[in-house]
C-alpha cells in the first residue's frame, strides 16, 4: 500500500472515531445520570433484609444455627407469612457481637 493510501485509512479512521464519539457521548452522559441516581439511593440507607437462603450463603450458617439463633434472640427477626426477614444491619451487629463476646 502507498504512504498516500494509508494516509487517507487514517483520516478515515480518526473521522469515524470522532463521528463515534460524538455519537456515544449522550449515552456516556445518561449512563454517568443513571449510575449517580444509584449511588444517592445507596446513601438513602433503605434498611436492607436477609432471608435464611442469605444468612447461610454470606455468613455461612447452617438451618440450624439460624434456628438457634433466632429462638435465643441473637438473630432479631421479623415473620411475614413463613419467611423469616432479617434486618442487615442489626444482623452483621448481633454476628460481630457474637464472635467478638
Amino acid at each position: 500500500m502507498e504512504r498516500k493510501e494509508i494516509d487517507e485509512k487514517e483520516m478515515q479512521f480518526e473521522q469515524l472515531v470522532l463521528v463515534l464519539k460524538k455519537a456515544l457521548s449522550p449515552l456516556y452522559l445518561k449512563i454517568d445520570e443513571i449510575d449517580s441516581k444509584i449511588d444517592t439511593n445507596k446513601k438513602n440507607n433503605f434498611p436492607k433484609y436477609y432471608r435464611n437462603e442469605d444468612l447461610k450463603n454470606i455468613f455461612g450458617l447452617s438451618s440450624n444455627t439460624i434456628i438457634k439463633y433466632r429462638q435465643t434472640g441473637i438473630l432479631p427477626f421479623t415473620k411475614m407469612g413463613d419467611i423469616f426477614l432479617y434486618d442487615a444491619a442489626k444482623i452483621e451487629r448481633s454476628l460481630k457481637e457474637s464472635t467478638n463476646g
